[in-house]
């Protein structure tokens, strides 16, 4: 899969059938599309052509509102794009002159003059250009006079991918992975560089990686112990991690922090990613030091437990 990030310098492409959005997760719902994408570019001996933006327009457009939880980083989701058979991803800057577009301006400069496309697919709701004005209906009547042809994404899948968005955030927000997982297709995962602690857990006798995320923006699950798969350099690993505030310690920033299982090696500055297998339980303050270190006993032999049939 080519990455284009330079809309001067796009490709001539061959036929090419394009489809447009954030793509956040990569998620079943989105690989019901990219199904429609690749079986109308073999019909038409086309290349597959996916449209994303960057930042997400959200963090453009409405900046005061909540804050954007990612499924997925723009590095995250170009890897799982490319997994896909994707010929080309191109990557928008969206800014607020990209925003101003009128829908007319968005369709002819953008979308025609950028992709000359053989086929656009689109769902029923999509809306494009200054104040979202664009939309379906646009696209229908200037599709003769630009020949390109016209795919709709139906109300019912178009739901079905808004909710599944929404559903594996609130999922991962609730603790429940294994829904999460579900939806996504694959494992919730998280990567990060390995930093420094205060070594607390190393003296209750459980050496834990602290993880600084790469990205600000990527959603955090909720609270509590999980099962996890870690990627390191030297290979896959189990363990158990935690997102908490260490309560028992009467902490107040949160930390994500995992304990790898089997494992002793100088991880420090290295990158790791960590795979969510499934909860154990929510983050909790214990009344002693020694009510804690039984708990994390019972947690790894759980996590050991789950994740030996994974």
């Amino acid at each position: 899969m080519q990455v284009h990030r330079d809309l001067e310098q796009l490709p001539e492409f061959r036929n090419s059938v394009i489809t447009i959005g954030t793509f956040d997760g990569v998620h079943l719902g989105h690989r019901h599309i990219l199904q429609q994408l690749e079986q109308a570019a073999a019909a038409c001996n086309g290349e597959k052509v996916i449209v994303t933006f960057d930042p997400h327009p959200r963090e453009v457009l409405v900046p005061e509102k909540n804050p954007i939880h990612l499924l997925t980083t723009l590095d995250e989701k170009i890897k799982l794009l490319a997994l896909q058979g994707i010929d080309h991803l191109v990557v928008v800057p969206f800014t607020k002159a990209f925003s101003q577009l009128s829908a007319t301006e968005y369709l002819e400069e953008f979308l025609i003059k950028r992709f000359k496309p053989h086929t656009i697919i689109i769902g029923y709701d999509h809306r494009f250009g200054h104040n979202r004005e664009g939309g379906l209906p646009l696209l229908e009547a200037e599709q003769h006079k630009f020949g390109f042809e016209l795919l709709e994404i139906p109300q019912q899948v178009v739901h079905d991918l808004t909710v599944s968005s929404t559903k594996i955030r609130n999922s991962l927000l609730e603790g429940s992975v294994l829904l999460a997982n579900e939806l996504l297709g694959y494992p919730y995962f998280v990567n990060g560089t390995v930093v420094h602690g205060d070594k607390m857990g190393r003296k209750l006798g459980f050496p834990t990686a602290n993880i600084s995320l790469h990205d600000s923006r990527k959603l955090v699950p909720a609270q509590g112990v999980y099962a996890v798969k870690v990627a390191l350099a030297s290979g896959l690993w189990n363990g158990a991690l935690n997102i908490g505030t260490r309560p028992t310690f009467n902490g107040k920033e949160l930390r994500v922090e995992v304990y790898i299982f089997d494992f002793d090696e100088d991880i420090y500055d290295q990158p790791i990613t960590v795979q969510f297998i499934d909860y154990l339980r929510a983050d909790m303050k214990f009344d002693n030091v020694d009510d804690l270190v039984v708990q994390m006993h019972k947690d790894t032999a759980k996590a050991r437990e789950i994740l030996s049939g994974s």
